[in-house]
């Protein structure tokens, strides 16, 4: 059967009543780490736009900018992909000697960072994922607690985390925008892919990890009543660590899975709001969102 795939996803954005749309920035392309796996990409707006560019944001994401100079009563944005989901292993990769294990913050030391980060180099191309997450007493009581008994390998010790995060936090659908603080998720122990992922962002900064955010799509294949398969692809967002010789490696919080072929990612960045997968200012109005993701599989 054919790995490769092709996706389709519209979102169309409807408003009650003519309005003037600032510059729109969309975040819909698949980032560097993903090309290798992405073979064709396409991206259409409507209605007739001023002006459309492209540019690489502060992280290194492909992003583009959609100018209007007319008002508008409706926003439209279609990205079709073909992307080749031939099973790979996600532990394919390298760690280098020195950050085969990792190390206890010391109690009360602000800042604190792996000493296998130490490069001046590295270190400073890194620095904006060290930043640390506002945290409260049921994080630092979580992370007391785990790491007492957590695996003294790096590696190990990565997945360990995200499997018990997958345990404790229950996933929710939540369409209402925005990502919960990593104590608020933690307290109400249920979340959205997003909430989850940033947990899991804000634990690694504590631990000393540089760790980013990711927004992407997640195409998955399942069998339906009559035993056929049928693929399914949403918008779906997880974590990413830095280990040196490896690079960034993903962490799914809602499977509590590394990320592998299904994983596209379309923007990595610092805090969660940068990835938004669109933004820009708009009159005031009352709006409406309606998005609709197909993937099929292709045959020679």
């Amino acid at each position: 059967m054919s790995s490769y795939v092709r996706l389709h996803h519209h979102t169309r954005y409807r408003y009650d009543r003519p309005v003037m749309l600032g510059p729109q920035t969309i975040r819909l392309r698949p980032v560097t780490a993903a090309l290798s796996a992405v073979s064709a990409y396409a991206l259409r707006v409507a209605p007739p736009y001023s002006a459309q560019t492209w540019h690489h944001d502060g992280y290194g994401n492909m992003v583009a900018q959609v100018v209007f100079d007319q008002k508008v009563t409706f926003f439209d944005i279609t990205v079709e992909l073909q992307t080749d989901l031939t099973p790979r292993d996600p532990l394919n990769f390298v760690v280098q000697e020195e950050a085969l294990h990792w190390m206890h913050r010391p109690v009360q030391e602000p800042g604190f960072i792996q000493p296998f980060y130490g490069l001046e180099e590295r270190e400073q191309a890194l620095k904006p994922y060290f930043a640390p997450v506002q945290t409260g007493p049921q994080l630092q009581k979580f992370l007391q607690s785990w790491t007492a008994q957590a695996p003294t390998e790096t590696v190990a010790m990565l997945i360990a985390l995200n499997r018990a995060l997958a345990a404790r936090i229950r996933y929710q659908v939540r369409l209402v925008p925005g990502v919960w603080s990593a104590e608020e998720t933690l307290e109400r122990e249920t979340g959205s892919c997003r909430d989850s992922a940033w947990l899991l962002v804000a634990l690694l900064r504590e631990l000393g990890f540089a760790a980013r955010f990711v927004s992407g799509y997640l195409i998955q294949s399942c069998m339906n009543g009559e035993g056929v398969e049928a693929l399914t692809c949403d918008l779906h967002a997880w974590a990413e660590a830095y280990l040196p010789g490896a690079g960034w490696i993903g962490f799914d919080t809602t499977s509590g899975l590394l990320t592998a072929q299904a994983h596209v990612g379309l923007a990595a960045t610092v805090m969660p709001e940068e990835a938004a997968p669109v933004s820009g200012l708009l009159d005031a109005c009352q709006a409406e969102m309606d998005v609709t993701m197909q993937a099929q599989r292709l045959f020679a």
